[in-house]
């Protein structure tokens, strides 16, 4: 266990003793219902590369960033790793075998037990510890197996369309509906595959295929608000990717995780992985997601007030969303398509109390082309931007569009925008905005 010298840093920059950040951390944890019992000698520990649990990593981010005045992250106080007994051996064979079987246990579990919302969260070092491991050697010298069965181009192809099939599945129709399909495939046909024969090529483009499917099936239990099983496909995926050897895979894994965590509201985490991402892939990186994670910590940054920061994002977001190629880019970042930045650039400034800006990049959204559910969602956007412009007529309007749109669409997270939605209309008076605020009450009265 090595010194904490980062920690150590801050605390002196920030003129708080040991004593005193123990006080602050047990004081909001009492305020958010917790107990918390620590003192000088706990942050000693901590000083000598101690980490502790649960959130407080995420707690003496706040107490230090608020004295110093500005947001510092997991990596900024030395916590961003997890502690050794988390890290498993990633490059050994017999941990990749075993990792295999133990993700063939989650699909069986999942399609068996589908109207489980399934296992909760991970949370402290055991939800960073997957980025942790991805970013980080060792790597896995040779995937290759020896199974029953024989696997060879053709049964990776089989893998990459249906991964295609079940994403614009699920961008039509949701992620509840599309989920035990998914979960379904990756019991009967990828499992099997990948106890099969192949060699160490074969293996690492079969590896990035079940990853891909994987984060599909994640991006589903995520739409269906099964929070704790959509972040273990998403941890499944990630270290397929790694087995893979792709990258940039991995990458477009970890953008997911970030998007969950500011979903959460874990914007502190957020922006620790989307570091993560951006440092491993340096010059490498993909425009498109480089845009997004870009675009995603402005909004993190946004809501821990940190308005340079923010903004710094936004400038970036924007700086590489004009290097996209999409002939360049993996197949997966496809889903940063014309609109997404300026939505995501729109959600920050309404957070940030910038409303003209912000209802001029929610406009742009709107206008650009997307698939349904890209729609529905910078439709709920720009009502949002509306109602807070005071034009509730055109909020009313715009709403009710956005119900035309997600007709058909089985998805708990696209009803949960309409919720807050609703809610926010029915503050505004006026006859438009209790009709449209009606008129989602109806939609949201048909059960999934």
């Amino acid at each position: 266990m090595e010194p904490n010298s980062q920690l150590d840093a801050l605390l002196d920059q920030s003129g708080v003793s040991r004593a005193g950040l123990a006080a602050r951390i047990n004081r909001l944890g009492k305020e958010a219902g917790v107990t918390l019992r620590y003192d000088h000698t706990a942050v000693a520990r901590w000083l000598k590369g101690q980490r502790p649990r649960g959130q407080v990593p995420e707690l003496i981010c706040e107490i230090l960033g608020r004295q110093l005045e500005r947001t510092l992250t997991l990596a900024d106080i030395g916590m961003a790793a997890p502690p050794p007994a988390l890290v498993q051996d990633v490059g050994d064979d017999a941990s990749l075998g075993r990792f295999v079987e133990r993700s063939a246990v989650l699909w069986r579990s999942d399609q068996l037990h589908a109207d489980s919302v399934g296992p909760s969260l991970l949370t402290g070092a055991a939800a960073v510890a997957p980025v942790w491991e991805w970013e980080n050697p060792p790597e896995d010298l040779d995937v290759s197996h020896a199974g029953d069965l024989q696997v060879g181009e053709s049964d990776v192809a089989v893998l990459h369309a249906a991964r295609s099939h079940y994403e614009h599945l699920y961008r039509n129709a949701g992620g509840v509906a599309t989920r035990p399909r998914v979960v379904g495939f990756l019991t009967a046909e990828v499992a099997p595959l990948l106890r099969g024969t192949y060699g160490d090529e074969t293996g690492r483009q079969l590896f990035r295929a079940a990853g891909s499917l994987a984060a599909v099936s994640g991006i589903c239990a995520y739409d269906a608000d099964a929070q704790g099983l959509a972040q273990r496909y998403f941890h499944q995926a990630l270290r397929l990717g790694k087995a893979s050897g792709d990258r940039l895979f991995g990458g477009y894994v970890v953008a997911l995780l970030v998007n969950q965590a500011l979903f959460l509201g874990d914007n502190r985490r957020a922006i620790a992985c989307a570091e993560a991402v951006l440092r491993t892939a340096g010059p490498h990186a993909s425009p498109a997601l480089a845009t997004d994670l870009y675009a995603m910590q402005a909004k993190a940054y946004a809501r821990l007030d940190d308005r340079r920061s923010a903004h710094g994002c936004m400038r970036w977001a924007e700086a590489y969303s004009e290097r996209i190629r999409p002939e360049e880019e993996p197949v997966e970042t496809g889903y940063v398509q014309p609109g997404l930045v300026e939505v995501r650039l729109a959600e920050a400034l309404l957070v940030l109390g910038e409303i003209g800006a912000a209802e001029k990049y929610a406009k742009e959204a709107a206008r650009a082309p997307a698939h349904v559910r890209g729609r529905v969602n910078r439709l709920a956007t720009l009502t949002d931007v509306e109602l807070h412009s005071g034009a509730a007529e055109r909020a009313a309007a715009t709403a009710a569009e956005m119900v035309g749109y997600a007709q058909g669409i089985e998805s708990q997270r696209l009803r949960g925008r309409m919720r807050k939605v609703r809610d926010h209309l029915a503050q505004h008076p006026g006859t438009s905005a209790a009709q449209a605020a009606e008129l989602i009450e109806e939609a949201l009265r048909v059960p999934l």
